[in-house]
């Protein structure tokens, strides 16, 4: 067989083409988190969930505790480590990340995530844009 060789260097260079953004996308995904720096709370050491799970899935916890308080089934939420928090955007979550411009904003705009409307009825003191009251 005289195209062995050319079908092995064949076969590596398809392979190589393929999977170009598998290692790509694992290669800048650390390296992207990595480059935000953001604004970590000073007062708490821990969150009410992983870091690796806030990054990736935040959203889907606030969307939980927003569904679990207005059709009544509670306002507390017991945390992977047994401790109890309440359900409250405001209370929970600004009482640690004070400033949503430089902790929620600077994420989402440096990953290209549109936010939910939560600001439309969540205000943060340190907001310029206010709802009125």
């Amino acid at each position: 067989m005289n195209d062995r060789p050319y079908i092995i260097v064949g076969l590596v260079v398809f392979v190589a083409f393929v999977t170009t953004p598998v290692w790509h996308g694992l290669a800048t995904q650390n390296a992207r988190f990595a480059t935000l720096e953001i604004k970590l709370p000073a007062q708490e050491k821990q969150c009410v969930a992983p870091v690796n799970y806030m990054r990736a899935s935040h959203m889907r916890l606030l969307e939980q505790w927003r569904d679990d308080v207005v059709r009544g089934q509670g306002r507390q939420y017991v945390a992977y480590d047994g401790k109890t928090y309440d359900k409250s955007l405001t209370r929970t979550c600004l009482g640690c990340h004070q400033s949503h411009q430089e902790f929620c904003d600077r994420c989402h705009a440096y990953n290209g995530v549109a936010a939910l409307n939560c600001w439309e009825c969540h205000n943060d003191a340190s907001s310029t844009t206010r709802k009125p009251s």
